[in-house]
């Protein structure tokens, strides 16, 4: 839209585009407020979580003293609030300002999304790809904020079937599309270095919601497409 019309300032126009900036710069302050709180809690909770694997250590018959472990208790604790990291965010300030109209009406599909996750039976990870598509119904959303969306809810204590329909049901929620699909393929380290110790094992899940789910050719379409 031209911003002047008949040699005058459309004023319509300049509201629009000052309250949409406005909108933007207090969404970003609101943000980083809220990162700052989220690193204040973790700092504050650093010492007691330093405290257990201090006491994991010592109860391992190991000497949390000696020069190679000095410091581990205090790199596992930070190491395990990253791994853990997704407990302090959420979905809508990660899709803020990024979801768009759009008349596309074909499947949008990001596949190979690298994902880890830690097991919440033994704590110990797994890992492997996330392929996702979805139908939209005039929406879209900016595609990085897929792998975002994943890396949420990976970055928590996980099983892998919960965690595949939480991304589609993230999704769904966000976008109101005529169909979501996602799939997943992880190696788990509980089977992999303990258990069975079956090296090559690699376990699949899929879920399905809308057109996926109902009409047999779209959900043959999507998972053709991400075998290619």
């Amino acid at each position: 839209m031209n911003s002047h019309v008949n040699g005058e300032v459309n004023c319509n126009y300049i509201t629009s585009h000052t309250n949409g900036t406005m909108d933007m710069k207090k969404a970003l302050i609101q943000q980083n407020f809220n990162q700052s709180k989220k690193e204040q809690l973790d700092q504050e909770r650093l010492p007691v979580l330093e405290g257990a694997y201090n006491t994991i250590l010592q109860e391992l018959g190991e000497d949390p003293e000696r020069d190679g472990l000095l410091k581990t208790p205090l790199r596992a604790a930070k190491a395990m609030q990253f791994f853990t990291k997704g407990y302090n965010e959420n979905i809508d300030d990660i899709l803020n300002n990024a979801i768009f109209d759009e008349n596309h009406d074909e499947i949008v599909i990001v596949k190979d999304i690298d994902v880890f996750s830690l097991c919440e039976h033994h704590l110990v990870p797994f890992f492997g790809k996330v392929h996702i598509g979805y139908l939209p119904s005039r929406k879209v959303v900016g595609l990085s904020k897929l792998a975002r969306i994943v890396e949420i809810f990976s970055r928590r204590l996980q099983v892998q079937e919960r965690l595949t329909k939480q991304i589609a049901l993230a999704i769904n929620d966000a976008l109101q599309p005529l169909g979501v699909a996602v799939v997943m393929e992880a190696s788990h380290m509980c089977m992999v270095m303990r258990g069975v110790q079956k090296m090559n094992s690699k376990t699949v899940t899929s879920t399905m919601h809308g057109i996926f789910r109902d009409d047999p050719k779209s959900r043959e379409e999507f998972l053709s497409l991400i075998k290619q």
